[in-house]
């Protein structure tokens, strides 16, 4: 055997620079599902084990129909001496069954495999010959350049217009943004009116076909006590279901995705959001496919500027940067912890069991469906771990096991970066602080809720509320020398010290009976 091609979970092009070059003669495929990776890792939600083996073994029956040699080894299939349960074990036993000239695989998105699977080659004496992702449109390298001289925190903003500019990307013939505007945040920051969200075009849902279910069999019998459910699983798995989810899309959501991305409504799980991140994760999709449909959209007149601007900026703009963020500060961003939390999770994070009716429908929608926006991950789940002093570690695994489109690479810089301020500032210009408040005027959660949010004490005080102030009490300082979160310090300063110590006591007591909540 000449080259010995991994391919990961979440390597599932098959144009990928893995493949150039391949010849079923003399080299071979290797897939591996292991154990570890679901419950060594992150203890994950069934739909998310469901998600990646079915996508993977899909991916398996397409190689195999090129007519190239492929070893597809299953979670419940032995290797070696033995079922071992890490990927990096399954894989040096596969080395040491037979040894190629060459180890070839796509560089991994995860900084703890591909440490692992340098340790593996090196101990097998293989060759490791890896290969750029061409997935993504700023590359590791391109990303550190432009990051170089960058003094302070780096900031999305400017590098989403260089690379607006680099890919000619919703820019007018003289090569200016389309609309005079870089960035249309403004316009898509609405609530959904009073009188709730109306119809919405449903996403693209798949029925699950046999090999699907013989996935769902299999995380029953081996991950039984595992979070979540399946019974609502209707994510593509195969390259041709990505493509109708992009097009179904394209067609009948993006044209109000925009001014409605960050609203929030009870049992509205999925509002008009893309649901693309799964099959741009697996890579099932290529981001530029998504954007140019994205863009065409706008220019044939069937959705508007600024929700396709704004759903552009979260692929070419925050998508690459986030990458990028990633390895620029791993293996540091993974212990970062900036305000020393150290708190477990609530219990009712694992059961949606709380009496606040935000995260009470977030948490359950998530364990339904696997799945939550981002203004539901970053300001209800996110914003209590930062409030309640959470561990970001902890937060941060919870986050990589309960959403079905988490892989590191973009969840640990979203969550420890942005959500909990748990790396200082080096990417974001200041933690996002809000009280019940924001979380009044983006749904209707509060309206059937039992705490009232514009309450900072008392019993029937929302809790998101009295850590808000009593955080930017514990911060007064700090927060007061940042321009974005001054205003926040000084109507904190506008309380007089007794006002301020029923706060502290407040807030003391909420944190004392996290779990009854």
């Amino acid at each position: 055997m000449r080259h010995l091609v991994l391919v990961l979970g979440d390597q599932l092009n098959l144009d990928s620079a893995a493949f150039e070059g391949f010849d079923p003669a003399q080299d071979r495929v290797l897939m591996i599902e292991a154990r570890g990776e679901a419950d060594g890792v992150c203890w994950s939600h069934k739909a998310r084990i469901a998600l990646f083996l079915s996508a993977m073994r899909h991916t398996a029956e397409a190689i195999r129909a090129r007519g190239w040699p492929l070893r597809y080894l299953r979670l419940d299939e032995a290797v070696g001496a033995a079922d071992e349960t890490p990927l990096a074990a399954r894989l040096a036993a596969v080395l040491a069954e037979q040894p190629p000239e060459g180890l070839l695989v796509v560089e991994p998105g995860e900084w703890r495999l591909a440490r692992a699977i340098e340790s593996v080659a090196a101990a097998a004496g293989v060759p490791l010959r890896p290969r750029p992702d061409r997935h993504f449109l700023c590359s590791r390298a391109d990303f550190a350049r432009w990051a170089q001289p960058m003094k302070g925190s780096l900031r999305m903003e400017f590098f989403y217009r260089e690379q607006r500019r680099r890919h000619r990307v919703l820019l007018d013939a003289e090569g200016q943004p389309e609309g005079g505007a870089w960035n249309f945040d403004a316009d898509n920051r609405s609530a959904y009116p009073k009188s709730g969200p109306g119809t919405i075009p449903p996403p693209a849902g798949f029925a699950p076909d046999a090999l699907t279910r013989e996935v769902f069999d299999l995380v029953e019998r081996v991950f039984p006590g595992h979070p979540g459910r399946l019974e609502h699983f209707a994510w593509p798995v195969t390259r041709e279901q990505a493509l109708e989810a992009l097009d179904r899309f394209i067609a009948h959501r993006l044209a109000h995705f925009g001014p409605y991305q960050d609203a929030m409504w009870e049992a509205t799980p999925f509002g008009w959001h893309s649901l693309l991140s799964t099959s741009l994760n697996l890579k099932l999709l290529d981001p530029r496919e998504v954007i140019a449909a994205a863009e065409a959209a706008y220019r044939a007149g069937r959705a508007p500027l600024a929700g396709v601007e704004g759903f552009i900026r979260q692929i070419l703009g925050w998508r690459e940067f986030i990458r990028g963020v990633y390895w620029r500060f791993m293996p540091e961003l993974a212990e970062a912890n900036h305000f020393a939390h150290h708190r477990p999770l609530p219990r009712w994070w694992w059961t949606g069991d709380t009496q606040m009716a935000c995260a009470r429908d977030v948490i359950r929608q998530t364990l339904d469906h696997g799945y939550a926006h981002h203004i539901q991950r970053l300001m209800v789940t996110g914003l209590f771990g930062l409030l309640a002093g959470l561990d970001p570690q902890a937060v941060a695994a919870w986050y990589l096991a309960v959403y079905v489109d988490a892989v590191e690479w973009v969840e640990l810089p979203n969550v420890a970066g942005m959500a909990l301020f748990a790396d200082g500032g080096r990417f974001t210009s200041k933690p996002y602080l809000a009280s019940g408040a924001y979380i009044q005027r983006q749904s209707n959660h509060c309206t059937g809720c039992r705490y009232r949010p514009e309450r900072k004490t008392g019993p029937d005080a929302c809790p998101y509320t009295v850590l808000y102030w009593a955080f930017l009490d514990r911060h007064e300082a700090a927060l007061a020398g940042n321009a974005r979160t001054a205003l926040m310090v000084k109507n904190l300063q506008r309380l007089d010290a007794a006002q301020r110590a029923d706060l502290r006591a407040s807030a003391e007591g909420v944190l004392a009976r996290l779990d009854e909540l």
